[in-house]
């Protein structure tokens, strides 16, 4: 029976995917297919969402026209041997392979069309933040397909090839960074007496009400931060802290630098 997508990988960035799809009824488990090389998250996959999930990447290149490139880099030229053949103008395929560029995927298979994307880790609690690129034969059909799709799991933008190096070092990096704050300020309460679940529940909501306030608001961070920032008050004490030691320059240092080591690394592929 055909299928309205099918992903190729199985893992954790796929299931993220599978399970925004299901939760927002974009599609239903019986439009999904799914390959895996590994019998146990074969069986699993089936088992938690109730798609099909076969060994055979062909298989699903057979069922679905809109397919998913949810494997490692250096799986790729292994899935297109798998598939060489099958593929055809009539393929859609949206690649999540880190660092695998539109120009690479379409020397493998110069008749599909091609949507690369960058996603990160929060797509696996539906809270992702994605853009992608289009490649040469993608239409604008194709780009809202994909859009649909990384907007079951949080936001997406379409941006310039070229620039989905600094979006790794923005958002596909930028879990870590936020994570690193969200444990520093737990440290901080525990360190003023707060029990650490305490600690650690407060720092995380802390940092998702201001994210959101700002998604939400469409205001700029610096006009919220002067308004909790009272005049002679703890907060404005604890900005003063925080531009003596260099935190918005380190932040901003941080993105550059995870930008710089992705074009390395695309690089010396």
């Amino acid at each position: 029976m055909a299928k309205k997508i099918g992903f190729i990988g199985a893992g954790n960035m796929a299931e993220a995917l599978i399970k925004g799809i299901i939760d927002t009824g974009l599609y239903s488990k019986d439009d999904i297919t799914a390959s895996e090389l590994w019998e146990p998250r074969r069986k699993y996959m089936a088992d938690k969402w109730g798609i099909e999930v076969h060994a055979d990447n062909v298989k699903v290149v057979k069922e679905a026209k809109f397919l998913v490139l949810a494997v490692k880099p250096q799986q790729i030229k292994e899935v297109f041997a798998s598939t060489e053949g099958h593929l055809t103008k009539d393929h859609l395929i949206m690649s999540i392979a880190a660092g695998i560029t539109l120009a690479e995927l379409e020397s493998n298979e110069p008749a599909s069309r091609f949507i690369r994307v960058m996603p990160n880790q929060p797509c696996m609690v539906l809270a992702g933040a994605s853009a992608f690129s289009r490649g040469s034969y993608a239409t604008p059909e194709d780009c809202a397909a994909v859009d649909r799709v990384l907007k079951a799991v949080g936001t997406s933008d379409e941006v310039k090839e070229e620039l989905l190096d600094t979006v790794t070092g923005l958002s596909g990096s930028g879990p870590a960074y936020g994570y690193m704050i969200i444990e520093a300020l737990s440290d901080g309460g525990v360190l003023m007496g707060l029990p650490r679940d305490i600690a650690l529940k407060l720092a995380a909501q802390t940092m998702l009400g201001a994210a959101k306030t700002i998604l939400e608001t469409g205001e700029q961070p610096a006009r919220m931060k002067d308004i909790v920032c009272s005049p002679g008050g703890t907060t404005i004490e604890a900005v003063k802290v925080l531009e003596e030691c260099g935190l918005r320059s380190a932040l901003i240092a941080a993105v550059e630098a995870a930008t710089l080591r992705s074009k390395e690394l695309g690089k010396n592929k």
